[in-house]
């Protein structure tokens, strides 16, 4: 079943591509800047360019996976966001395109200092899980990439 990591562009995302390719049948990565496409493609992901604050861009890039991985810190950095004011209603954007898309499982990556306000482990039809990216829980992002890729490949989310 596919997976789509947004925010694949974002350092920990582009770890999670890199860890999640091996295993799953198909991966798409879903990034900004469209210049960094050629060599998700080249590692063999397939590729969606838009805007992470647009939740209709990532609903359409998110159709027909069973996982989305959410780099949060895509909702936060440096790049354009048109659509949303802040990482909050990115965060609820993310939500609501996952759902509308389709998705049977999230699993959002990021700081637990950002994760009030996520939809809960085990609410609704959707299953979810969060993987921390506090070194006190993960030393480095390719532990973090791990746990994340772990999470995609088990039948069931703990």
């Amino acid at each position: 079943m596919p997976v789509i990591i947004v925010g694949a562009d974002a350092p920990v995302g582009e770890l999670i591509v890199e860890a999640v390719l091996p295993a799953a049948a198909e991966v798409r990565a879903f990034i900004s800047d469209g210049e960094r496409a050629d060599g998700f493609k080249q590692r063999g992901a397939k590729v969606a360019v838009g805007d992470v604050s647009d939740h209709s861009h990532v609903e359409g890039a998110c159709l027909h996976c069973f996982c989305a991985i959410l780099v949060m810190e895509a909702a936060a950095d440096d790049r354009e966001r048109s659509f949303a004011s802040d990482a909050r209603a990115v965060f609820r954007g993310w939500d609501r395109a996952v759902a509308a898309a389709g998705v049977r499982r999230a699993i959002w990556v990021g700081s637990p200092a950002d994760w009030d306000g996520l939809p809960e482990p085990g609410a609704g039809n959707l299953e979810t899980a969060r993987v921390s990216t506090d070194p006190a829980h993960h030393p480095d992002l390719r532990s973090v990439a791990g746990e994340a890729a772990r999470l995609e490949g088990l039948r069931r989310l703990p």
